[in-house]
């Protein structure tokens, strides 16, 4: 599903694009939370652009499967344990097209996006050359810390989620991050990837021991993230009305 949306809750200042996976009606999925077909321009108005948009889809999945291998392999598992149908086989991977603008004002709680975590598995980021994004790499530090992160021309920035925490039982920590604006235009690109709207999401066989038990209970994939959108977004009707 693809719409726009400009949102100024909490004082944000930002519009963007969403682009999901192309569900159409004849799929067993296509009424799953999250899924549904694009709503795309028409190409009268924007040419080739559904098109393009597609293929950074594709592209960009390809390459979160490849960094799933990684993180799979740094836990001590089998590089492909993340890339079965159970986990990464039909995934939710949503593309949004971010515009930010304005000037932030912290002290008066303005941002162009406010603190937060990411709800999912990982976040591959393409950002112009235009600073803003920030981290912080302890949120319990009073007063915390802010420190913002390059714009590398060419590179991505990978984050990882707070399913990814739940998963390797707080081995691999979601970082809190935010977007400031200092007045000039900024777009970005991120593409998020969650595993299979079914998945059960436990803490991995390597990430626990006996001194070392699960921290988090067991929930699927589809239901955690309408929990945590439920807390965050006003209206959820876009993702409720196909179901």
């Amino acid at each position: 599903m693809a719409y726009i949306w400009h949102l100024e809750k909490q004082r944000d200042h930002k519009e963007g694009y969403y682009i999901g996976k192309e569900v159409s009606e004849d799929d067993p999925q296509w009424d799953e939370p999250f899924n549904g077909p694009n709503r795309w321009p028409s190409p009268d108005v924007l040419p080739g652009w559904r098109e393009t948009m597609e293929n950074y889809h594709q592209e960009a999945l390809k390459v979160c499967k490849a960094i799933a291998r990684i993180l799979a392999v740094a836990l001590n598992l089998d590089a492909d344990y993340f890339d079965t149908p159970e986990m990464l086989g039909k995934p939710i991977a949503n593309l949004r097209l971010l515009h930010y603008e304005g000037k932030s004002d912290p002290s008066k709680g303005i941002y162009a996006c406010g603190a937060h975590t990411d709800y999912g598995m990982m976040t591959l980021l393409a950002t112009d050359s235009v600073m803003g994004l920030q981290i912080c790499r302890d949120e319990t530090m009073k007063p915390q810390k802010w420190e913002y992160v390059p714009s590398i021309k060419g590179a991505f920035m990978v984050n990882l989620g707070d399913m990814m925490e739940r998963w390797s039982n707080g081995f691999f920590k979601s970082l809190l991050h935010r977007v400031l604006g200092n007045g000039q235009e900024r777009f970005s690109i991120a593409f998020f990837v969650e595993p299979n709207h079914d998945c059960l999401v436990e803490c991995l066989p390597t990430c626990m021991s006996e001194n070392n038990p699960p921290k988090y209970p067991v929930i699927k994939c589809s239901t955690y993230l309408s929990q945590r959108y439920k807390k965050t977004h006003a209206d959820l009707s876009i993702y409720e009305k196909q179901t």
